[in-house]
C-alpha cells in the first residue's frame, strides 16, 4: 500500500545530485525493489506504469493537473466496497501491472484532499524535490532546511552584502 512516505519517496525519485538531474527509477532493479517494498509485482509493464504515474504526479504537483494523463492511468479501474466483521473496506480492481501505479495516484489524491496545499515543490528553483508541509502554519518552503533552505538564505545574504 502507498502511504504518504512512499508517495514522497516516489515524487522525490528524480533529485538533482551534484548539479545534475538524476532518475533513481531509471534503474529497473532499484524500481523493482521499491515496487516489492510496497506490494507491487515489479514486472516490466508494472515498472513502466509506475514511472508514468510518477511523472504525471510530479507535473500535477508543480502545476495544473494533467487530467488526460491521469485518466489514462486510472482507465478501467474500480473500487468496490467490501463489508465484513472488521467493517467497510474498499477493494481496488485493476490489472496487476497497473495496480501499484493506481495506488500511487490514489495516495496523491488522498493527500491533496486531506492536506490541501501542503504537498508542493521545494522553493529552491534548482531543486527537483517535493515536500509535505506538516507545520501548523503551513509555511515550509524547502525540502530540507539543512540543504536548500540554508543554501538560499546564504545566497541572499551574499547578494545583500555585495549590494552594500
Amino acid at each position: 500500500m502507498i502511504d504518504e512516505r512512499a508517495l514522497l519517496d516516489a515524487l522525490n525519485s528524480t533529485p538533482v545530485v551534484n548539479d545534475r538531474p538524476e532518475d533513481r527509477w531509471a534503474d529497473d532493479a532499484a524500481l523493482r525493489r521499491w515496487a516489492h517494498e510496497h506490494g507491487g509485482s515489479g514486472d516490466a509493464a508494472a515498472l513502466d506504469r509506475l514511472r508514468t504515474a510518477r511523472d504525471v504526479l510530479q507535473a500535477a504537483t508543480r502545476g495544473p493537473v494533467p487530467e488526460a494523463e491521469l485518466r489514462r492511468v486510472l482507465a478501467g479501474v474500480r473500487r468496490l466496497p467490501e463489508v465484513d466483521a472488521a467493517g467497510l473496506r474498499w477493494r481496488l480492481e485493476a490489472p496487476p501491472e497497473r495496480l501499484l501505479a493506481v495506488e500511487l495516484v490514489l495516495a496523491w489524491y488522498d493527500v491533496q484532499e486531506r492536506r490541501p496545499g501542503r504537498l508542493r515543490p521545494c522553493g529552491n528553483g534548482e531543486c527537483r524535490l517535493f515536500l509535505l508541509d506538516r507545520s501548523r502554519a503551513n509555511t515550509a518552503r524547502w525540502c530540507s532546511m539543512k540543504t536548500c533552505g540554508n543554501r538560499l538564505k546564504a545566497r541572499r545574504h551574499q547578494e545583500r552584502a555585495r549590494q552594500t
